[in-house]
């Protein structure tokens, strides 16, 4: 089925000769650290599976990762830009034991989809040159596939329950002002897209919090540990705050997954690598909640986002120090500080 027709205009300012742009450089190197960091956690993964879907599903994932890598070092290589350092065979012990069961590894698969799609998503409106631009839309399509498989094997498994379901309105309503209450007089019930992110937040952080026990379970640096133990219980309380609101208007909720993370206390990867993928996980949650409330209506939900909001770029810039002091952070591509240029 056609959708659009094309335009048809010469390519001379799409070759793939021209230098890469502050954007394409930025989301490619974003997207190289972040698969970089997926390689060693997928391969871990796939030390431990035992259920054979859940395996193909891993092995999906690491297959698309390492394309991914193969595909930005080429882009990297030809404009000689150094390949970032990333995350390697130092950062992820394959042979230590068992810290999640199979069925947390569907719901982290979603999780880290999820972030790549809101990489992918804001990077392709951006991108000029043919080559990256095809590398992005390849990107979302493949990842998309992906997400398919990762929700088919969530049903299919009764891993997950679907967002709530709400009645189908009678007519077209025009709101009163009473729309944005939320804490004095009449306070509506809940609208269809906050139901909507208030699931997609719980969904997230119910799988961030899982996670970020497991690491505070088997970090090795004290203060990181600390780190990872106030997000944990931030964490905790936020989710319980969202959840609340769909259980005063009677909808059910995800539920968490601490179940899911064994006891071991031996630690399957480096403090580096897991103190950068939280502090990317918690970047992440900031942009989920910058939609959340870009559809919110009720001042009482508003004022919860903020709150979350305030407490995880606390979590991130106590992150980002730690990674900074340790000497593991790399510097993104950036611009020319022309002010402290030599004389010449």
């Amino acid at each position: 089925m056609k959708t659009i027709k094309p335009i048809k205009l010469g390519s001379s300012k799409e070759e793939t000769s021209e230098p890469l742009t502050s954007a394409e450089m930025g989301k490619l190197w974003a997207t190289y650290m972040g698969n970089s960091m997926s390689k060693c956690i997928l391969s871990y993964y796939l030390q431990h599976v035992e259920d054979k879907d859940i395996k193909t599903l891993l092995e999906n994932a690491l297959k698309l990762t390492l394309e991914f890598m193969n595909t930005i070092e080429g882009i990297f290589e030809k404009e000689n830009f150094p390949i970032p350092k990333g995350f390697g065979e130092e950062d992820v012990n394959l042979g230590a034991p068992r810290l999640f069961q199979d069925r947390y590894y569907v719901h982290y698969l979603k999780y880290v989809a999820k972030a790549g799609m809101s990489i992918y998503n804001v990077a392709i409106p951006l991108i000029i040159r043919r080559d990256v631009k095809e590398f992005f839309r390849y990107c979302m399509d493949a990842t998309m596939d992906l997400m398919e498989q990762i929700n088919e094997i969530l049903m299919n498994k009764g891993f997950i329950i679907k967002p709530p379901f709400i009645p189908v309105p009678e007519k077209v309503e025009i709101v009163h002002q009473d729309f944005l209450n939320g804490f004095l007089g009449h306070v509506r019930s809940l609208h269809a897209l906050e139901i909507a992110h208030l699931y997609d937040n719980i969904e997230n952080n119910v799988t961030s919090k899982a996670l970020i026990m497991a690491f505070a379970q088997v970090v090795k640096d004290e203060k990181t540990r600390k780190l990872f133990e106030w997000g944990r219980d931030m964490t905790t309380k936020s989710v319980e705050r969202y959840m609340q609101k769909l259980h005063d208007e009677n909808l059910p909720t995800p539920s968490f997954l601490d179940d899911l993370v064994t006891t071991s206390t031996f630690s399957p990867f480096s403090d580096k690598l897991m103190l950068f993928h939280k502090m990317d996980m918690f970047s992440m949650k900031i942009r989920a909640f910058g939609n959340s409330v870009a559809v919110n209506g009720r001042h009482d939900i508003g004022l919860m986002y903020t709150k979350s909001l305030l407490k995880i770029g606390q979590f991130v810039e106590g992150a980002a120090k730690i990674y900074i002091e340790k000497g593991w952070m790399e510097q993104p591509p950036r611009a020319v500080d022309r002010k402290n240029l030599a004389s010449s």
